[in-house]
This record gives C-alpha cells, structure tokens and sequence, in this order.
C-alpha cells in the first residue's frame, strides 16, 4: 500500500516537472524556427528530433528485452512514451540549445 502512495506522489511530482518544463520552454523559446539541410531538402529541426527520440526509445526497448528486464518495467506504453519524450527533449537540448 505505501508502495503504490509513493508511486503515485513520484508520478505528480514527475507531471508537475514537466508542465513547469514546458511553461518554461514556452517563455524562453526564439521566435524563429530551426532547420536542417538533409540531401537538399529542409526539414525542421523538430522532426529530426523526434525521429532521434524514437530511435533510441527503440534501442532502450531492444536493451529491456535482451537483459530481461520487462518483468521489472512498469506499463509498457507509459514507459515507452515517456522514454521517448525525454530521448527527444535530450536531443534537443544537446543539439539545439542556441
């Protein structure tokens, strides 16, 4: 029972990052849009990240299944939804932070 409870305070404070997260965001953002030149063609740099998050939310999934470890993992589609939310972010941040 007090296993669920901190489950569960840990999943509102988690949320709570996240919305200051993106308030913030939503503040500091420029007012201009980046891209990036792939074979010629313009992509937004958005997509290219997404793309990144995706990638690696499939490379964590293949590591989960090769150790055995999806025993241990909680809900698969908020785990792997999240993992990619912050895969994406991270690649943001390292690439696109000016």
């Amino acid at each position: 029972m007090k296993a669920n409870r901190r489950l569960l305070i840990l999943a509102v404070a988690a949320l709570a990052l996240l919305v200051l997260f993106f308030i913030a965001a939503a503040i500091v953002s420029p007012y201009h849009s980046l891209t990036v030149d792939i074979l010629g063609s313009y992509f937004p740099a958005w997509m290219v990240c997404i793309v990144c998050g995706l990638a690696l939310t499939l490379v964590s999934h293949w590591i989960i299944q090769a150790c055995n470890l999806k025993p241990y993992v909680g809900p698969a589609p908020l785990i792997y939804s999240s993992l990619m939310i912050i895969f994406t972010f991270a690649t943001w941040i390292m690439f696109y932070q000016n």
